[in-house]
């Protein structure tokens, strides 16, 4: 697991209005969660956009740096503006270095497999996160998972996933990563010949016969 490093200081003040001032200022609101407590905090959004652009897609050590101590953390959840994507909060747990945790891994297939190559199959990438329990240190920022060999039919299972001996694997073995299914064929709708239809003659009526007098 890769690792980072963060200034982060300690907020006085908490509530919607407090946050959006802050985020005016170029500063993400943030809060350090343990053992049920909460610390709000707040870090320069300039230097907390480096980290949230890996730890959105790996498992990150985060050091935060706050007031002469230091804590250790991974992300635990952020927020986002629906609509403008801007990031609004983040949540941290603080960790221990020697204490085990529970966290979602993301899984990251690699390869093409033969089944896509050569018999035009469809590889479904099921389930994209895979949970542990494990000390920090044997947490990896990714898993990944080769699915060259897959034909069609064939899945690859939790199960087949080859953890060390000291990470514990807490989702279900037997859930599909990923397989490769047959692609489904477009059916083609039959053609039908209509004859011409007669054209049909109208007869105007005396309202119609006048207007069209009145055209001329």
């Amino acid at each position: 697991m890769e690792k980072f490093v963060l200034n982060v200081e300690k907020r006085e003040r908490t509530g919607k209005g407090v946050a959006r001032q802050l985020r005016n200022q170029g500063i993400i609101p943030c809060v350090i969660y343990k053992s049920g407590q909460s610390i709000p905090v707040q870090v320069s959004k300039k230097e907390l956009t480096g980290f949230m652009n890996i730890a959105t897609r790996e498992k990150l050590f985060v050091t935060l740096k706050m007031n002469g101590s230091e804590k250790k953390a991974i992300l635990q959840d952020y927020q986002v503006d629906p609509v403008s994507g801007k990031l609004l909060h983040v949540d941290f747990m603080e960790v221990s270095a020697t204490e085990k945790i529970r966290v979602s891994v993301p899984v990251v297939l690699v390869g093409e497999p033969i089944g896509a190559k050569e018999d035009k199959g469809v590889l479904q990438h099921v389930i994209s996160e895979i949970e542990i329990e494990a000390i920090p240190e044997k947490i990896p920022g990714h898993i990944e998972v080769n699915v060259s060999a897959l034909k069609v039919g064939d899945a690859i299972h939790v199960k087949d996933i080859i953890f060390e001996e000291e990470i514990k694997l807490i989702s279900n073995p037997e859930d599909v990563i990923a397989t490769v299914t047959v692609e489904a064929e477009e059916e083609i709708a039959p053609v039908i010949e209509e004859e011409p239809a007669e054209p049909e003659v109208i007869k105007k009526g005396k309202k119609a016969e006048e207007e069209s007098e009145e055209e001329k």
